[in-house]
């Protein structure tokens, strides 16, 4: 009986287990179709504003007035960012995707900056429809590979399982097999392209950032260590730790780990070439705030003064828990460089610097030539509201979203009850940005 009774249950539990199985694999099956469903989706979707691209950019060649050009280029602008978002969907990693990619960011940038100029009723130059032409010219070959890929998805000859599975491996031999206009050969055309170096949107150090203030030679990890221990001061350190080689860091950089003489712990970074201070912190609790802002700010640049950072001026700052952290911009001939930044973390018990971060500055810093001023400051105060308040006045280097640099005026000032910074260009008036300046009760932003 006992004998029947455990067969029972071992049958019950195979069947229980076989209808687990089938449900599961009726999940998995429907979980890969929708899969498949997305990634055909935004394929196709890629594959239609590519076309659309082609097609903008071929129209942006012949447009002969600025008003239809703004229009053709910002649809240009517009169809090139969303290839981009459907790009992104896809689940393939390969050096070709990563260049279609920096193609397509890089003719949206330079389409809008070329709206801009249209907006502001300017004709292209001949270089300006240059560039547009080997553009179009390699946004065909994109396209008729695209179409080629599309053909060979619905033949079937390869899948996005397939591709997900095996990652680029598998994708660059299928792409090897199904299209003599393969990204291979896609990858030496936008060789050549990226090579072109265009006026704005299209600089090449968009995405070759030559770290104007990384300056000197490389350096060992020894010698590294030494500078790291010079800049807290061996006096302050009980021990110290070698934490490696970041060598994909934005800076590359020695890392250590130091225990002070209050057993804190401070992480520092030092900088490959040159052997540059990149970061330094020390964390601890502060609790009390005995120093007002003004006096933070001051031991801030008194600290970066110490350390070899003269001539910078305090901007904006946000605090938190008992920590002031101040980001200083460098000064030039009475002009604020704002690609130039270092910030600064300062305790408000004592004015202790806890920590400082100097990438802006490191990628940035170099003693600029200052374009010539072509307008006063009065005409550049006609382009401005006619509401606003203005409360102070001064010259400032602002960066572009393309890493580019532009002089202007900047205004601060109030309408109402709101703060902005108005940047009027001082080579043609042109109003560059404005921002919104929030003052709140742990710092002051701008957004």
């Amino acid at each position: 009986m006992k004998k029947k009774y455990m067969i029972g249950i071992i049958c019950v539990l195979l069947v229980v287990a076989i209808i687990l199985g089938i449900l599961l694999y009726q999940k998995k099956q429907e979980y890969k179709q929708a899969s498949e469903n997305n990634y055909n989706m935004a394929f196709y979707e890629l594959v239609n504003y590519v076309q659309n691209v082609e097609t903008y950019l071929a129209k942006s060649l012949i447009s002969s007035t600025p008003e239809h050009g703004a229009e053709t280029l910002t649809n240009l602008w517009r169809e090139a960012n969303l290839a981009q978002t459907y790009l992104s969907r896809l689940p393939i990693e390969s050096q070709e995707l990563e260049n279609t990619e920096k193609f397509l960011n890089q003719v949206s940038d330079y389409s809008y900056s070329l709206s801009r100029k249209n907006i502001y009723n300017e004709s292209l130059s001949d270089d300006d429809f240059k560039n547009l032409k080997d553009l179009h010219s390699y946004s065909v070959d994109l396209e008729n590979t695209l179409n080629q890929l599309s053909e060979d998805l619905n033949s079937g000859r390869f899948s996005w399982e397939e591709l997900t599975n095996k990652g680029s491996v598998a994708f660059a031999q299928q792409v090897d097999n199904i299209s003599k206009e393969s990204f291979s050969n896609l990858e030496e055309n936008f060789h050549e392209y990226s090579g072109l170096i265009y006026d704005g949107a299209f600089s090449e150090h968009l995405t070759n950032n030559e770290k104007k203030g990384l300056t000197g030679e490389d350096i060992e990890e020894e010698q590294a260590k030494q500078i790291a221990q010079d800049f807290i001061g061996k006096d302050n350190i009980k021990e110290i730790s070698n934490l490696g080689f970041s060598e994909n860091a934005t800076v590359p950089s020695y890392d250590f780990s130091i225990t002070g003489n209050e057993d804190e712990n401070i992480n520092i970074s030092i900088s490959k070439k040159g052997g540059h201070i990149v970061y330094m912190n020390s964390n601890r609790d502060v609790t009390s705030e005995m120093i007002s802002q003004d006096e933070a700010n001051q031991k801030g640049k008194e600290y970066l003064a110490s350390k070899g950072f003269e001539n910078m001026k305090e901007t904006y700052y946000l605090k938190q828990e008992g920590v002031v952290t101040i980001n200083y911009a460098a000064m030039q001939d009475d002009v604020i460089m704002y690609p130039d930044l270092i910030k600064v973390k300062v305790a408000l018990d004592n004015g202790e610097v806890l920590g400082i971060e100097t990438t802006g500055y490191l990628n940035n810093h170099t003693q600029r030539e200052l374009a010539n001023v072509k307008i006063t400051k009065e005409e550049a105060k006609k382009n401005l509201n006619k509401d606003l308040d203005i409360q102070s006045e001064s010259l400032a280097i602002i960066p572009t979203k393309w890493q580019t640099e532009i002089l202007c005026y900047e205004f601060k000032g109030k309408v109402e009850d709101n703060e902005f910074l108005v940047y009027i260009n001082c080579e043609n008036g042109r109003e560059e940005d404005v921002l919104v300046i929030t003052n709140t009760p742990n710092g002051t932003l701008t957004n």
